[in-house]
């Protein structure tokens, strides 16, 4: 963010020692509770377990929100599904080793996994550098397309972090 971005408050995000996030009024990044930077894109929708997904018809692609890489801290491990593995809707697909954690990674919506994001074996530090872009984990073909308009929008995913803290 550079110094002339004009910054404002972000709703309900302070921490336990009364410190504000701001929110720059051109883009979608927060400073959580916790004092780092945080990407909400507007073009996807979310999970309270920290998963994205970015819908295509009755595809979808799906990786961990910018919060949940931060918070893991540095990714050095990814146990991924394999293709053909069905998943119904908030079951782990596989976990994710960070220097800090070992957490689940979980589906938000069921279906049939149709590609693994196989680049993160030998570089799993992209969900680090790039959770929204390089850093996704897999493609599913969606059971019920319809079941991502129940998902958290931006607004609401960011309303829920200030929640959280």
């Amino acid at each position: 963010m550079s110094a002339r971005t004009p910054l404002r408050r972000s709703k309900k995000l302070a921490d336990n020692r009364g410190e504000f996030a701001f929110r720059a009024h051109d883009d979608k990044s927060v400073v959580a509770p916790n004092n780092f930077m945080t990407n909400i894109p507007e073009n996807l929708r979310y999970s309270k377990d920290h998963e994205w997904i970015l819908a295509d018809g009755e595809n979808a692609t799906i990786g961990i929100t910018d919060y949940a890489q931060h918070s893991l801290g540095d990714v050095v491990y990814i146990d991924m599904p394999r293709v053909g593995d069905k998943f119904g809707a908030h079951e782990a697909f596989g976990s994710v080793e960070s220097v800090k954690a070992v957490s689940e990674v979980f589906t938000p919506i069921a279906g049939e996994i149709t590609e693994v994001n196989n680049g993160l074996n030998d570089t799993p530090e992209k969900v680090n550098s790039d959770p929204y872009g390089d850093g996704w984990f897999i493609k599913i073909k969606m059971e019920n397309p319809n079941g991502v308009d129940a998902m958290l929008s931006s607004e609401e995913y960011d309303e829920y972090l200030s929640t959280i803290g």
